[in-house]
């Protein structure tokens, strides 16, 4: 099962729009999906896929020792996708104690699953980052307002501070070096993580081994959400490369997608944006995400329950690329069907934005088939080589 928790470090930035979306695409293309919200304190992704109450979830399992998990793994009117809900409504919810936490985490890994989508809460508290690092591929979604890049940064920053603490031993050199930084005010807000494994290598080098490991596997993907123009895709590169310079990680993108107004409407219709408009420029974006999760080849399962890094057919260079190349593609789209509105007489405005609509969309279904026609294929080669 792939585990894919979608994190952010503040709200409103399209967590949920896409975790929900993004569920329903993977499932359209045949796999077994379970979404489940984790956003234990504000829970609604229910309302995302037409759900509009709830009767038992998280909260309930979690207050009740004797209820079995699979009571709470809902079916949904789309095939192959399962929903977990939240309960926002149980006091005291979104402080889980870590017994809970072990005993809701281990429930979550037992599911049988092709994909686990978590919509995780906004910002970066241990709960948050614990579920987030379940896999060392964790999905970011900041927008391009530079508050949103900001938290985006401090998100990805306590992930990494999460992830080191989680992996050094009580006793050794390298917690020593962390909590004297830690005691020193400021200390590991300004201190960078490069220089900070200088410093454990210095005193523990069976710990800054772990710590590498860990931190060359850790890849987190980003999403842009909510953009306006192309060019505010250049504000991931530089994100990217903050990344790299102060926290010794390197970033994945997996794409852009644009601010549509639809999605305001399909929310209102209580209707996923790829089923109410699939060839809308948003859900366009959404199944082209879905396509490169899906069209990454299988991995091993590696050490201390973390899977491998996807490999992909292109560079981390090449997928930033690529995704300046998508944000302006989809914008020429979107001038393109304006002015063809503008200035067409031929057709009433409904008649051509349905014509549009549809030959995009079939372009995108002919792309997603590809993707997945390619995966098999790079499976099949895979299992032939080890035969």
């Amino acid at each position: 099962m792939v585990i894919l928790p979608i994190g952010s470090g503040k709200g409103g930035v399209g967590k949920s729009l896409l975790a929900t979306n993004l569920a329903v695409a993977l499932a359209e293309t045949g796999r077994k999906v379970v979404l489940a919200d984790l956003d234990l304190g504000a829970s609604n992704a229910h309302t995302m896929l037409g759900i509009r109450t709830v009767s038992r979830g998280i909260g309930t399992f979690l207050s009740l020792p004797r209820m079995k998990f699979e009571d709470i793994v809902l079916p949904t009117e789309y095939d192959g996708l399962s929903f977990i809900p939240g309960d926002a409504d149980i006091p005291g919810i979104a402080n889980l104690k870590a017994a809970q936490k072990r005993r809701l985490t281990r429930c979550l890994e037992a599911l049988q699953a092709d994909y686990l989508v978590l919509d995780l809460g906004p910002g970066a508290g241990a709960n948050t980052l614990d579920f987030f690092l379940l896999s060392a591929c964790g999905i970011v979604v900041t927008t391009p307002a530079l508050t949103a890049i900001l938290n985006a940064y401090l998100f990805l920053k306590n992930v990494v501070f999460r992830l080191m603490y989680a992996t050094v031993d009580k006793g050794s050199g390298a917690l020593g070096v962390l909590e004297e930084m830690r005691r020193d005010p400021g200390g590991l807000q300004k201190a960078y993580v490069p220089r900070i494994m200088e410093k454990i290598g210095a005193v523990d080098m069976v710990s800054h081994a772990k710590l590498s490991a860990v931190l060359d596997r850790l890849k987190p993907r980003l999403v842009l959400n909510m953009l306006e123009d192309p060019a505010d895709a250049d504000k991931m590169e530089k994100l990217r490369r903050s990344a790299r310079e102060y926290l010794g990680i390197e970033l994945a993108h997996l794409g852009v997608i644009y601010r549509d107004e639809l999605q305001g409407v399909a929310l209102g219709s209580r209707i996923p944006i790829v089923r109410y408009k699939p060839g809308s420029v948003l859900s366009r974006a959404v199944y082209r995400i879905s396509d490169k999760i899906v069209s990454a080849p299988p991995v091993e399962t590696a050490n201390e329950g973390w899977p491998a890094p996807p490999e992909t057919a292109e560079s981390d260079d090449a997928g930033f690329q690529a995704a300046e190349s998508e944000a302006e593609s989809d914008f020429q789209a979107m001038r393109r069907d304006l002015e063809d509105l503008l200035h067409s007489g031929a057709l009433t405005t409904g008649d051509l934005v349905e014509a549009v609509r549809t030959q995009q969309l079939e372009l995108a279904t002919l792309r997603r088939e590809n993707a997945i026609l390619r995966a098999r294929l790079l499976r099949a080669v895979r299992e032939g080589a080890r035969a």
